[in-house]
């Protein structure tokens, strides 16, 4: 008589794979450009990156240096905003301009003003916001 064997089906917990500096620099550049498609200041970006103004203007430059893991997960909260806005908006340019749009889901602020707060939770904030309206 054949026996049943047990197997297991239950999924490996996720873990993300860290992101690489090679990543972290393309990303960079990739924020630059979101950042001109927001209307984004210097001094509003190196606030939404952490960055001292002297640093993110040698960065711009091309002299990217070492991109740590709070620089890392902001700039994945950034691209992860920019790819709920293209998913939202079925046209870009309401996207670029919803990030300055006031939003009564961030009491009349907008979601730049939420994300200019300064601390990587406010990023995260807007991007769990997006997430919500686009249903994931």
């Amino acid at each position: 008589m054949a026996q049943l064997i047990r197997i297991d089906t239950a999924a490996p917990p996720f873990a993300p794979a860290p992101i690489t500096d090679a990543e972290a620099a393309a990303m960079f550049r990739a924020a630059l450009n979101l950042f001109r498609l927001w209307g984004v200041t210097d001094d509003q970006a190196a606030m939404l990156l952490d960055l001292p103004r002297r640093t993110f203007a040698r960065w711009k430059a091309g002299a990217i240096g070492r991109i740590g893991r709070d620089g890392k997960a902001r700039l994945s909260n950034l691209m992860g905003i920019h790819k709920a806005l293209r998913l939202v908006f079925r046209d870009p340019s309401r996207g670029y301009a919803w990030i300055k749009a006031q939003n009564d889901a961030f009491a009349g602020r907008s979601a730049l003003d939420v994300m200019l707060g300064g601390e990587l939770t406010d990023l995260m904030r807007v991007r769990r916001y997006l997430d919500a309206e686009r249903g994931w």
